[in-house]
C-alpha cells in the first residue's frame, strides 16, 4: 500500500486468515474477507488475561464462521470469550455478534443508537422498503433500470447479519471499557453510523478507530432512503474533531487498510477530501441537476447496484449540507429533484 502523505505504516502486510499479529501490549490484530471490492475487515481481540475480548466480528457467512472457528481451535484456544464489542451496526462490524454471543454465552456491547439502527434494518420489511426505495431513486434521477436494479436488491442486511440478541450491554459514552488490563475512552463518532464507538488507551496510545479514520480511503457518509433530509455531513466533519484532538503519537487501528501514525494528518485529508467534494458538487449545480447527474461529476466511473446505493447516498450527503448551508437550492416540485447553486449575496 502506498503511504499517504504524513502517514506511516509499522506493518507491511496483515496477518494470514486465522492467525493473529500482536500490534500493541494485549492488542492483537485478525482479518476477515469481505466479498466486495473492499475485500477485507481487521478486527481486534483483546487479552483480559483470563479471557478474550472481540471488537467487531465480520460479516455472517460460511467462510467467516469458518475462520472464526479455526482461530478458536487455535491462537484463541486457551482461554474463553469474554464479550463482543462492536464499533457499529454495519454488516461487516455486527454480522456474527449474534453467532458469536450464542456460542460463547457472553454479552455484546454496542452504543445504544447502534443496536436501534441494527434492529430497525433488520426489521425492514421489503415489500414496504421497495416501493419506498423505487421512489427515492427516480427523484434521484436514476433511469427505471438503474433504480429498479438498486431498489429490489431486497434487505441485504438480513443476509449479512445473524439473528441480533435480545439482550445486549448498552455502552455509555461518558464512561471508560476496562480492557487488556487499561481504560479504553470510547470517542464517539457520527455521520458514517450514528453513534460509532472508537475506542482510546491513553495508557497504550492506541485508537481502535472503526470506520471513522480509514488511511487511504473515505469511510462513506450516506442519505439513508428513508430518511433523506438528514445532514450526515456535516455531524461527520464535526466529530471528526473529536479525533484530531487526540495525541499525535495515537496509533490508529482502522477497521480497512493498515494500522497506521498520523492521525492528525489523516483528519485534515479526511476533511480536505470532502471540503473538494463539495466544490464538485456546487460546480455540478450551476445548472439545475439531478442527484444522478451530480454523482456523474462526483465520481466519473459505472457501478454495480450494490456501489451505486452507497454512490447515490453520498452525492445526496453532500447536496444535502449545501442546502442546509443555504448555498444550494432543492427544487422538489417536478417528478425528479433538482439542485442549483444560488449566486452568492451581493
Amino acid at each position: 500500500m502506498k503511504a499517504a502523505p504524513g502517514l506511516r505504516f509499522p506493518f507491511s502486510k496483515p496477518p494470514a486468515p486465522g492467525t493473529l499479529i500482536e500490534v500493541a501490549p494485549r492488542v492483537q490484530w485478525l482479518r476477515m474477507p469481505l466479498p466486495y471490492a473492499l475485500d477485507h475487515i481487521n478486527l481486534w481481540v483483546l487479552d483480559e488475561g483470563d479471557s478474550w475480548t472481540l471488537v467487531d466480528t465480520g460479516l455472517s457467512t460460511a467462510e467467516t464462521r469458518d475462520l472464526w472457528e479455526q482461530v478458536f481451535a487455535g491462537p484463541l484456544k486457551d482461554k474463553p470469550v469474554q464479550r463482543v464489542v462492536c464499533t457499529h451496526f454495519h454488516p461487516d462490524h455486527i454480522g456474527l455478534a449474534g453467532w458469536l454471543v450464542e456460542k460463547h454465552y457472553v454479552p455484546l456491547w454496542v452504543t445504544e443508537k447502534e443496536i436501534k439502527a441494527a434492529r430497525k434494518t433488520f426489521a425492514e420489511d421489503e415489500k414496504v422498503m421497495t416501493p419506498l426505495l423505487m421512489e427515492h431513486y427516480r427523484r434521484a434521477g436514476l433511469d427505471e433500470a438503474a433504480a429498479e436494479a438498486v431498489a429490489t436488491r431486497g434487505n441485504a442486511y438480513t443476509r449479512r447479519v445473524h439473528q441480533l440478541p435480545e439482550a445486549v450491554t448498552i455502552i455509555d459514552p461518558s464512561k471508560p471499557i476496562e480492557a487488556a488490563g487499561v481504560q479504553w475512552r470510547v470517542v464517539v463518532g457520527e455521520g458514517h453510523s450514528p453513534e460509532l464507538a472508537a475506542l482510546y488507551s491513553e495508557d497504550l496510545s492506541v485508537l481502535i478507530s472503526g470506520d471513522q479514520v480509514l488511511p487511504g480511503i473515505s469511510p462513506n457518509v450516506s442519505v439513508r432512503p428513508a430518511e433523506p433530509g438528514t445532514n450526515p455531513l456535516a455531524k461527520f466533519l464535526e466529530t471528526l474533531l473529536r479525533f484530531s484532538a487526540l495525541p499525535e503519537n495515537t496509533f490508529v487501528l482502522p477497521s480497512h487498510k493498515l494500522p497506521f501514525y498520523g492521525l492528525r494528518a489523516r483528519v485534515d485529508q479526511l476533511i480536505a477530501h470532502h471540503h473538494e467534494r463539495l466544490d464538485v458538487t456546487r460546480e455540478a449545480c450551476r445548472r439545475d441537476a439531478s442527484v444522478g447527474e451530480v454523482l456523474k461529476a462526483m465520481f466519473e466511473r459505472d457501478f454495480d447496484a450494490h456501489q451505486l446505493h452507497f454512490a447515490l447516498g453520498e452525492t445526496l450527503a453532500h447536496l444535502n449540507y449545501l442546502v442546509a448551508t443555504g448555498e444550494i437550492e432543492l427544487n422538489s416540485e417536478g417528478e425528479v429533484n433538482l439542485y442549483r447553486t444560488l449566486a452568492p449575496a451581493a
